[in-house]
C-alpha cells in the first residue's frame, strides 16, 4: 500500500535502525540521540549550539534539550564565550573524555555490522542519497 511513500519507508527504517542503535549505545546508558550529540561535541570541543544544530541537522532548540540531558548526566559543560555572553561554548567533562573511545568503538561496530549485511556499497550510496535528498528539501 505504501511502497512508494517516502515518508512510511524512511519512518519505518528510522524505527529499525532506532532499535539498532538503542542496543548499541544501551551500555552507556545513551539514547543514540544522547550518544550522537556527545560524540560530535567529544570532536569538536568548544562548539557553540548553533553548530552542534547544524552538524546533527536539528533545531537549535533540540540542540539546547540534548545538551541540557547531558551536562545533567555529568558528561558535558558550558563555558561562556569571550565574543558574546548570551552563547555558550559546549565541552565534554572528563567522564566524557573516559567513554569515548568505547562509545566510537559501539558506534563503529553497528556500521560495520550494517554495512556487512547491505552490502559496502548499498550503505554508502544509500547514505550518500539520504544526505543528498535532506539537503534539498526545506
Amino acid at each position: 500500500m505504501f511502497d512508494h511513500c517516502l515518508y512510511f519507508n524512511t519512518t519505518a527504517l528510522a524505527r529499525q535502525l532506532e532499535r539498532v542503535w538503542s542496543e548499541a549505545f544501551k551500555p552507556f546508558s545513551l539514547t543514540p540521540s544522547q550518544a550522537f550529540t556527545l560524540r560530535a561535541v567529544l570532536q569538536k570541543p568548544g562548539m557553540l549550539h548553533s553548530e552542534l544544530a547544524e552538524t546533527l541537522r536539528i533545531a537549535r532548540a533540540t540542540a539546547t534539550r540534548a545538551v541540557d540531558g547531558l551536562v545533567a548526566r555529568g558528561l558535558l559543560e558550558r563555558r561562556s564565550t569571550k565574543q558574546d555572553g548570551r552563547e555558550s561554548e559546549i565541552h565534554p567533562t572528563s567522564e566524557a573524555m573516559k567513554i569515548r573511545n568505547d562509545l566510537d568503538a559501539a558506534s563503529g561496530m553497528v556500521t560495520a555490522r550494517l554495512k556487512d549485511e547491505l552490502g559496502d556499497g548499498v550503505f554508502s550510496g544509500f547514505v550518500r542519497q539520504a544526505r543528498s535528498i535532506g539537503s534539498r528539501l526545506p
